[in-house]
């Protein structure tokens, strides 16, 4: 199938339509094509009327788009491309969630960086539009730490978590990858026109639908699909039992990708759809970047450890610290004393308390020794 032929197909038939990837899988996509155009006949097959009737003015579909693209800058990218992320096909191999299958037959790219380049290491974060102040800095630090280290960000620009999860990305004057439910020359919603416009920049705003078509409430489920299908893994931050933001989780589980979720308040409705994926074992619990990043196995991830903070304590050798034991704030206490307690040797304990007084930690009186300050706070 040509790159022609494709960019046809798709201005004919709405992306994400099973109908669409059942056929390609027993006829050839250019038969398909001609097909819909009426040259043709499918054998058993009848298409649906709605993509021969779009068909009948598919020259001029054609030609809009094209000119709407030079306009606006977009370009089509589709399989074959170099610049087109082969994850993507995984899309053809899964079942249909709420109506929607298929890998893309193309993609509508606003944006001069590489589309493969920047997906070849992506995670998806999302999460609830009408978020709380927690999940917006919680989205913001995710976006911040993992294209620090070397990840994009993708998400879909929406109000919300998707919105602070590429601002924490181009805060670090990094690139990060939007895709939309409409086409990728809409700015939606408007009020992020100014973001859209920067992501642009150094990163990517792309979209399944032709140039200048509208968002639709189906449209926004089949988008998730290629959220979840370009990137390794995806992030849901805060999301409502009901949310959209689960059908991105739920592609990205069924494409086999990592899943993740961030928990909230258990009195938080926000967070209560997150917390049915985590108990239900269909996410991972997740709280920072570094936590990501083990799931996810990717440079520079290594395993946590949690740790208590560091102390004056903690740098003092053996000796020092069992010296340090054997002292009393307010009855000093001989070096003898002090070896028989902790079970140092005379020298031992001799040497450890000349370097605890030099920290200022001890004290030599006329009676012994007392202890001055702890070195366990501090």
């Amino acid at each position: 199938m040509t790159r022609q032929e494709r960019l046809a197909l798709s201005l004919v038939v709405e992306p994400g339509d099973v109908r669409l990837r059942d056929l390609l899988r027993i006829h050839d996509p250019g038969r398909v094509l001609r097909a819909v155009r009426g040259e043709v006949q499918l054998p058993d097959q009848h298409l649906p009327e709605a993509w021969t009737e779009r068909a009948r003015d598919l020259a001029d579909r054609v030609d809009r788009a094209m000119a709407r693209a030079e306009s606006t800058g977009l370009r089509w990218v589709c399989p074959g491309d170099g610049d087109w992320p082969t994850s993507l096909a995984d899309l053809d191999h899964v079942l249909p969630l709420q109506g929607t299958a298929g890998a893309p037959l193309g993609l509508w790219v606003r944006g001069t960086a590489s589309l493969r380049a920047l997906c070849d290491q992506a995670v998806a974060i999302v999460g609830a539009r009408d978020c709380t102040t927690y999940g917006a800095e919680v989205a913001s630090d995710l976006g911040a730490d993992l294209t620090d280290a070397g990840w994009t960000v993708t998400s879909g620009a929406a109000y919300g978590i998707d919105g602070c999860a590429h601002r924490g990305a181009l805060a670090l004057g990094r690139p990060t990858v939007a895709v939309l439910a409409c086409g990728a020359d809409v700015d939606y919603p408007r009020s992020h026109s100014s973001l859209l416009a920067r992501i642009a920049e150094d990163g990517l705003v792309i979209s399944e639908q032709a140039p200048g078509e509208t968002p639709l409430k189906g449209r926004f489920l089949s988008r998730n699909r290629i959220i979840a299908g370009l990137s390794r893994g995806t992030v849901v931050v805060e999301a409502a039992v009901r949310s959209g933001s689960l059908n991105t989780l739920n592609w990205a589980d069924q494409l086999g990708r990592t899943t993740m979720g961030v928990p909230g308040p258990v009195t938080s409705q926000s967070s209560g759809g997150v917390h049915v994926a985590l108990r239900e074992g269909k996410a991972v619990l997740v709280t920072s970047g570094q936590d990501v990043l083990e799931e996810l196995g990717g440079l520079g991830a290594e395993v946590s450890q949690v740790e208590g903070p560091t102390t004056a304590f903690d740098a003092l050798s053996p000796a020092m610290r069992s010296a340090l034991e054997g002292l009393d704030w307010r009855d000093a206490r001989t070096p003898g004393q002090i070896a028989t307690a902790v079970r140092l040797t005379g020298h031992e304990v001799h040497a450890a308390l000349d370097r605890l007084e030099g920290l200022g930690l001890a004290s030599r009186t006329s009676d012994g020794w007392v202890l001055v300050r702890r070195a366990d706070t501090g």
